[in-house]
């Protein structure tokens, strides 16, 4: 049975941006739960909305940005509630690649002490990639705003890692 346009459609956006999306639901989040629900959240919303996706080049950007929008109204409305289970331990995603002597655990408490609008930034461009240019464009400012924010997020982690 072949599933309509619209189901293929999001089946392609889940194959393909599925786990960058985790791994950003993560950093802001903080926790294995929240980022799925915070994945799944933006994918229903991507369902309901994938009419506006005019260009599929520009699907993971626009995915990104449902996605932080999903958190910022989680923060909003104060549904973001910080809970580590012992019992799901074991489904933590793998520490990322680090540098010799910094601990993964470490830099996400250190990142969830940064404000939003220092993290999202810090998040797109070292984990996940992003352009100046693209950071920009999601969060709506002008790229000198974004290499500001940037420079003191890295100044903040550096005063807090020594």
């Amino acid at each position: 049975m072949a599933l309509p346009d619209g189901s293929r459609s999001v089946q392609r956006l889940v194959d393909e941006h599925y786990a960058a999306l985790y791994r950003y639901g993560y950093r802001l989040s903080g926790t294995a739960d929240d980022a799925s629900d915070l994945v799944q959240e933006t994918y229903l919303k991507a369902q309901a909305q994938l009419g506006q996706l005019r260009d599929h080049s520009k699907a993971r950007s626009w995915l990104f940005s449902i996605l932080r929008n999903v958190y910022l109204h989680r923060i909003r409305t104060g549904r973001n509630h910080r809970q580590v289970s012992l019992d799901n331990a074991e489904s933590l995603p793998a520490p990322a690649e680090a540098q010799p002597g910094v601990d993964p655990a470490e830099i996400q408490t250190l990142l969830n002490e940064l404000p939003e609008n220092f993290r999202t930034p810090l998040i797109l461009f070292y984990f996940e990639d992003f352009s100046y240019r693209d950071i920009a464009e999601q969060m709506d400012l002008p790229i000198g705003t974004v290499m500001s924010r940037l420079a003191r997020a890295k100044a903040y982690l550096r005063s807090r890692m020594k």
